[in-house]
This record gives C-alpha cells, sequence and structure tokens, in this order.
C-alpha cells in the first residue's frame, strides 16, 4: 500500500457528531413513529427516550417498507443510567424549559447533552462551552467589524451566537460548562429564558431590534459539582432552569461494558485492535468504583482521593492499556496499570499518593491474601507506585 493509498484510507475526522454517528437509527425512529411531536421537533418523546437508552434488544419494525432504510432495527443504548431520569429530561425540553445537568466530571452530563439535542431537532452544533474567558457575546451576538465600520450597525454585519442562531430556527443550544463563566455572563440567559426573545439595541427602530424565539427552541447546560473554576449561579437564573444529577453508573457490570465498548472504539480509531483480557479490565473498574466510593464491594473503607475518579477517567486508563499493549507490547498490560492509575490520583492533589498507597495496603493486599491471582500480582507490583 501506497502512502497515498493510507491516507485515503484514514477517517477524515477523528469524531462525528451524535447526529451523524447515529444517522440511521435517527432516521429510523423519525418513520417508526409517526404520533405527536413538540412543535420543532425532529422525533416524538417516546423515540426520543428509545434513542438515548436503546430499544431494550428489541427489534422495531417500520409500519411500511422504505426505500433506503432497513425494515427492523434494534437501537442500541448509549448513556448508560437511569431511564426514569432520561424521562425527565425529555418532559423538560417538551416543555421547552431549560435543562441543566448537574453532577461530578465524567459521568457523561456532555453527551447526554449531546444525544438529546441529536434526537429533538437534529443538531447538537449549537454549543458554546463555557469558561472563565467567555464574554457574554458568546451568548448573545456579535458583530462583523468590516461591515460594522463600512455600514454601521445593520442585520448584515450581525454575528449571531449559537444561542440567538437557535432562537431564531427553534433548536436547541448547548451550554457546556455554565457554571465556568462568569456571573455576569451566565445572566445573560436570564431574559432570554424568561421572555423568549433577545434585544438588538444597536439595530433599534428595525424590524431585527426584537429576536423572538421561534417554537421548539430551549437551552441544555452541563455544570461540575466538584470544579474549582465554579462560579456561583444566580438565584433568577437558576430558576430559569430544571435541574437533573447525573450520579456515577451505580451497576458494575454495566459500568465494565462501557468502559470496555469506549476503550476498544478508541484504540480502533487509533489503528489497532483492542487486546486487554478482560479480567484487567475488572481490576480497573473495581479499583476505579472502590476509590470513587470510599468503601470497597467488601464493606471494606477505603480513604477517597481528592480527585474524581469518574468513568470517563477509567476509560482513559482502559485506551492507553490498549494503546500500549498494540504498539509497544512487553508483558502483561496489568503491570501497567498502577503507574497509569498514580499519574490520575496525582492530577488534583499530590497528597493522593499516599491514599493510593493505602488502598494498596488495604483492599489490594487482602484481596491477594484471599487467594485471588490477578490481584496478587497487583499486589506485587506496590513497588511501581513510588
Amino acid at each position: 500500500m501506497t502512502l497515498t493509498d493510507t491516507a485515503t484510507a484514514l477517517p477524515d475526522r477523528q469524531t462525528r457528531p451524535a447526529e451523524e454517528r447515529h444517522a440511521t437509527e435517527l432516521a429510523f425512529l423519525a418513520a417508526h413513529d409517526e404520533g405527536p411531536r413538540p412543535p420543532g421537533w425532529q422525533l416524538t418523546p417516546r423515540s426520543v427516550i428509545t434513542f438515548v437508552c436503546g430499544s431494550a434488544g428489541e427489534a422495531l419494525k417500520l409500519p411500511e417498507p422504505h426505500e433506503t432504510l432497513p425494515r427492523e432495527l434494534v437501537i442500541a443504548p448509549k448513556f448508560v443510567g437511569e431511564r426514569a431520569l432520561v424521562e425527565r429530561c425529555v418532559v423538560t425540553l417538551a416543555g421547552e424549559r431549560g435543562l441543566l445537568l448537574v453532577g461530578e466530571p465524567g459521568t457523561a452530563k456532555s453527551m447526554l447533552s449531546e444525544l438529546l439535542a441529536a434526537a429533538v431537532c437534529g443538531t447538537s452544533a449549537l454549543t458554546v462551552q463555557g469558561t472563565a474567558g467567555t464574554t457574554e457575546d458568546a451568548l448573545r451576538y456579535g458583530w462583523n467589524y468590516a461591515l460594522l465600520l463600512a455600514q454601521g450597525p445593520t442585520p448584515q454585519a450581525l454575528v449571531d451566537s449559537p444561542v440567538l442562531s437557535a432562537m431564531r430556527s427553534g433548536l436547541v443550544a448547548r451550554v457546556e460548562e455554565i457554571t465556568r463563566c462568569l456571573p455576569e455572563v451566565q445572566d445573560a440567559l436570564v431574559s432570554i429564558l424568561s421572555d423568549r426573545r433577545m434585544s438588538v439595541p444597536e439595530l433599534s427602530g428595525t424590524d431585527e431590534a426584537q429576536v423572538a424565539a421561534a417554537p421548539g427552541f430551549t437551552v441544555i447546560a452541563t455544570a461540575n459539582l466538584r470544579d474549582r473554576g465554579v462560579s456561583e449561579m444566580s438565584a433568577a437564573l437558576k430558576r430559569r432552569f430544571n435541574f437533573e444529577t447525573v450520579h456515577p453508573i451505580a451497576d458494575v457490570d454495566a459500568e465494565t461494558a462501557l468502559v470496555k465498548r469506549q476503550a476498544v472504539a478508541a484504540v480502533e480509531r487509533a489503528g489497532a485492535a483492542f487486546d486487554v483480557d478482560d479480567a484487567v479490565l475488572d481490576v480497573l473498574v473495581t479499583v476505579f468504583r472502590d476509590l470513587r466510593a470510599g468503601r470497597s464491594a467488601e464493606g471494606w473503607d477505603v480513604e477517597r482521593p481528592g480527585t474524581v475518579m469518574s468513568t470517563a477517567e477509567a476509560v482513559q486508563v482502559a485506551v492507553s492499556l490498549g494503546v500500549a499493549t498494540a504498539y509497544l507490547p512487553a508483558g502483561d498490560p496489568l503491570d501497567l496499570v498502577p503507574g497509569h492509575l498514580l499519574g490520575v490520583v496525582r492530577k488534583d492533589d499530590p497528597t493522593d499518593h499516599a491514599r493510593l498507597l493505602g488502598y494498596w495496603d488495604g483492599p489490594v493486599r487482602r484481596r491477594a491474601e484471599d487467594g485471588s491471582a490477578t490481584w496478587r500480582r497487583l499486589w506485587d507490583l506496590r513497588e511501581n507506585l513510588r
């Protein structure tokens, strides 16, 4: 294969938005359920829930044959969590109410936000990433300064923010990490969510001085509960949102399956096959869950590190193990686990190193003494934590 052939075979993008990754499922669900839909929605609320949570292994069947779609299709689950949570989120959006997804880092808030936007309005692209440097323009509008200087403030010189674009089209706008924005920037959403219109004073006297939200417009925002960079939301803004807490995955088997599924996909994108034994993944997920909860599955107390031991972090460690096994094979992938765990727990507080050692001297040692060969090997690797 030539260099040109290799370049041609590579995917054109590392990732694709949810509406592209799951285009067949979205089109299928639109044709499958012809029930009533809120204004501007691509799917019925029931189909949005099915898209996010899956069809529980059941093959859905179209009422009539379709030229480009399969007659039957099993909808895969995409979010691992409570179905009741997803149902409440969909009801909130159907009522054109702002939705705020809160929780610890790594609990798939952004993924859920993306999936909901893709299913409701067909695009998840109208997104504002909140940071300490985000300005009010990112939530309202800006200007094309070349046109502004040449023509003055005209509708043609106006540059819509993602939120303003969503208002005009009746779509879902997403605001990631809203509490990372300064309070005065956050409060730009207060009038938008209450009055459902945006004023453009510079265009006073024209039809564009007030932009009214089209039916279907709403906002999904996300916020982390544990973040040193957060800014407290005002009471006025809080009242404009329905809050939903996204908790860590409760079921160990579901979390292990998710970690493996996402790690396999990531390693395959890196051009390799995933070849990490399930026993290693079981150990990895168990360690993350024990440290996250502050208690082992056996009921032994564990000192929690300050770092959030999230599922997302577990996925990244599993990906690292898979890539190392594929490209730098040198023994058992389990040998690499302590070093990667140390890198995770030291991100926020170097003193968490001692907490990880304490975990090794507690549950890891006790499991090794109970006769588990895998945990015995992990106990023997304690020196790698120094």
